[in-house]
């Protein structure tokens, strides 16, 4: 009996050629970001840049992202022109990458035809990279999660 070699795992399924590969990074990147491109452009100021926090209020109330409107999920339809400036550009986060509260809230200013980015890993993501949170007793920081963020600095330069 002959065995034939399997190939290695990752090439089981050949990987895109270049130019489907391009495009289809490209385009999650016009619907992702992540909590240190988020972080920096709030810290710059950037204008036009609405982060909408699509947890409950008990959630918020144990930290949000510093500058971030709350906007639960549930609430988007209804809410959503008053919260959000026409023209803007929202970055919604929920509890982190086992919750799709995110999605799901992007998806409804989408339907409402705001553009909208996710920010990837959520508010998990944003407190284990180190960045400030705000609670009822004011801004806190946690030291990085050295498994997300170089434990000296909130950057990975990547």
């Amino acid at each position: 009996m002959t065995h034939t070699a399997q190939p290695p795992a990752v090439l089981r399924t050949p990987a895109a050629e270049a130019g489907a590969a391009l495009a289809h990074f490209s385009a999650r990147l016009s619907f992702e970001t992540d909590a240190s491109d988020v972080h920096a452009d709030l810290e710059a100021g950037a204008p036009g840049l609405v982060v909408v926090d699509s947890r409950s209020a008990e959630a918020w109330d144990l930290g949000h992202v510093p500058g971030a409107v709350h906007l639960p999920t549930a609430d988007v339809p209804r809410r959503a022109a008053a919260v959000v400036p026409a023209g803007a550009v929202v970055v919604t986060y929920c509890w982190g990458p086992g919750c799709n509260g995110a999605v799901r809230a992007a998806r409804a200013f989408a339907r409402l035809g705001f553009r909208v980015k996710e920010m990837t890993g959520g508010y998990e993501y944003w407190v284990r990279e180190g960045f400030p949170v705000r609670t009822a007793t004011g801004i806190e920081r946690r030291p990085a999660d050295g498994l997300a963020a170089p434990r000296g600095g909130v950057s990975c330069a990547c």
